[in-house]
């Protein structure tokens, strides 16, 4: 189970971008290819070009699954 909101938002949004780079479909009328790749940048710290949404689906897959694996201080 996803505790973390930002990891969801994270994986939904490679979701979303995946969606957009196959098929052309937007997940909803907010986000614009534009915002995605913003969005996305956002979390991972990385900037992406018009066209890039493969890899920043990855880049985002990546973060989360880093955030998922280290180590949590409580």
């Amino acid at each position: 189970m996803i505790t973390e909101p930002e990891i969801f938002q994270a994986l939904t949004l490679a979701a979303a971008l995946r969606l957009y780079d196959r098929c052309g479909l937007k997940a909803n009328r907010h986000y614009t290819p534009s915002n995605m790749l913003g969005a996305a940048g956002e979390i991972t710290g990385q900037q992406f070009k018009r066209g890039q949404y493969a890899q920043a689906a990855q880049a985002l897959s990546d973060w989360a699954e880093a955030q998922l694996r280290a180590p949590t201080t409580a």
